[in-house]
């Protein structure tokens, strides 16, 4: 009699810059069978709420992909996705796909201007198409609006002491004297909103959305003082406007802010990212009954072991005893701080000293090899 085939869970997060977690879990698969040819292998791509939240969550469900024209984050047009999860009743949106910073040139990023209409307006697609119960991923943005954009979008009025509309940006908040609610859509009161957050930042100050993340998005030090001048005005007057205080909640500052607007004006919940890229495609499931689980990313570091994608798939594969290897794209400082968290061994993909174009044009191949020796070794 002869043994069932071992189980190799393979849920790695994207390479950022060089592969998606989907063209990463496939690299995986090819490294477990050249080492292990009667392994069975489940492919479980999985992120964070940033880029790739969508794709993840489709593949890992077998859902459909949806496209939108939308504003991008300067105000031109582009084609967004976002999808349905394989039971048929939930949407996912990303704001990386309408309103991300990869959608603005470097010479062109300018977060005083940049605005969240586009997740705006992806979230009234779910919201067309019937979906009461919406997955929206925040992470990447190019934008430090506090969300206003995206509440526009959804029919909310910013005006300034004219009565006059605000244009889109954070830094026209400051001039924000009222907050009109009269028009806002009346779906969202029966929508379940599920917000992945990887963050904890709150909305302004030295921890804030624009001091920590706006320099990334093309922000001076002037700039930094005035975007959160203008948010703080913005939290006052929403706080009047809805009776929510949300500022210091904790990931009101991620994606420039756009938690605070999300939990502003729409019945919003924010939960970490990773915890509910999991629990929607039931991994814990998945993972009883395994005999390994291969995650990765691009690099891992001391912020790995803060909560990211690795140390999310480390703690469910724990609850089930199940080991975990790690293989991710280099190594750097604290790296090895997650063997405390859950993991069980950690590989570089690339050889010491390889310079970082090649080993990012030559990722796929890289993984999988890496995959491949670690589990003959």
């Amino acid at each position: 009699m002869t043994s069932a085939p071992r189980l190799v869970v393979v849920a790695p997060d994207s390479f950022k810059g060089s592969l998606s977690a989907v063209e990463a879990a496939a690299a995986m698969e090819r490294g477990v069978r050249a080492a292990w040819p009667d392994a069975r292998v489940v492919k479980i791509p999985i992120a964070d709420g940033g880029e790739g939240t969508v794709e993840a969550l489709v593949s890992a469900t077998g859902g459909r992909y949806e496209t939108r024209t939308v504003r991008g984050p300067l105000g031109r047009p582009v084609e967004a996705r976002w999808g349905v999860l394989g039971d048929g009743r939930t949407a996912v949106v990303e704001m990386a796909e309408a309103s991300g910073l990869t959608l603005v040139p470097e010479g062109r990023r300018d977060p005083r201007v940049a605005s969240t209409h586009g997740t705006g307006q992806l979230i009234r697609a779910a919201l067309d198409a019937g979906f009461r119960h919406i997955v929206v991923g925040i992470g990447g943005s190019a934008t430090n609006d506090g969300g206003s954009g995206m509440a526009k979008a959804l029919g909310v009025r910013f005006l300034d002491g004219r009565g006059q509309p605000l244009p889109e940006g954070g830094a026209a908040l400051v001039r924000v004297a009222s907050i009109d609610l009269s028009g806002i859509d009346p779906r969202l009161a029966e929508t379940e909103l599920l917000v992945a957050c990887d963050v904890d930042n709150p909305l302004t100050g030295p921890r804030g959305a624009t001091a920590v993340y706006g320099p990334q998005k093309g922000a001076t030090p002037a700039v930094v003082l005035e975007l959160d001048a203008a948010l703080e005005r913005y939290a006052e007057v929403a706080r009047e406007a809805t009776g929510r205080d949300v500022a210091r909640h904790p990931g009101a500052g991620a994606a420039g802010g756009l938690g605070a607007g999300l939990l502003f004006f729409t019945p919003a919940r924010l939960v970490p990212g990773v915890d509910l890229v999991l629990d929607s495609v039931r991994f814990d499931d998945v993972v009883r009954g395994a005999s390994l689980v291969v995650t990765g990313e691009g690099r891992t570091d001391h912020q790995t072991a803060m909560g990211k994608a690795p140390i999310g798939v480390a703690r469910v594969a724990q609850r089930h005893g199940v080991p975990v290897l790690l293989v991710s794209g280099s190594l750097g400082p604290g790296a090895e701080d997650v063997l405390a968290l859950g993991i069980s061994r950690i590989v570089a993909a690339a050889p010491p000293g390889m310079p970082v174009g090649e080993a990012m044009s030559r990722a796929a191949e890289l993984l999988e090899g890496a995959v491949s020796r670690s589990l003959l070794g």
